[in-house]
């Protein structure tokens, strides 16, 4: 079996928080809302189904974890957690904060309008804050 590898589009539209032991936490560069994703660092895996018993159950607890956290700490009016996988199709799980008034509210914010990179003070800023409570 071949190792893991990020994929390429993932590894250029994300900054690295850390990992667990079967996940990879990044932040989706887009200072538009909070936005973590998850990816199992398991290769060829394309699909939630595609995980063992126990890699299964540990995704789901990391990403409750996540979600919950996320929640509280940006006062989330909601908490869009997904897997789409249309584009990339390394399995990867998205968990975005979503506040009334947000650019997209109440719609998705998957294809919604251009990316808005965070500046490099806000990235230093944000992946410190994010390492501190997720990891």
């Amino acid at each position: 079996m071949n190792p893991f590898e990020l994929d390429a589009r993932l590894a250029a539209d994300t900054l690295a928080l850390g990992e667990s032991e079967l996940c990879l936490y990044r932040l989706m560069d887009d200072a538009r809302w909070p936005w973590v994703i998850l990816v199992p660092r398991r290769a060829g895996v394309a699909e939630i189904h595609d995980l063992n018993d126990a890699d299964h159950d540990t995704l789901w607890a990391e990403s409750r974890a996540v979600a919950r956290a996320l929640a509280e700490t940006f006062n989330a009016r909601s908490m869009n957690v997904a897997k789409l996988g249309n584009v990339v199709s390394q399995l990867h799980l998205h968990h975005v904060v979503r506040q009334e008034g947000d650019p997209a509210w109440p719609g998705p914010v998957w294809g919604f309008g251009q990316r808005e990179p965070y500046t490099e003070a806000q990235r230093g800023v944000m992946v410190a804050r994010l390492r501190d409570l997720l990891l």
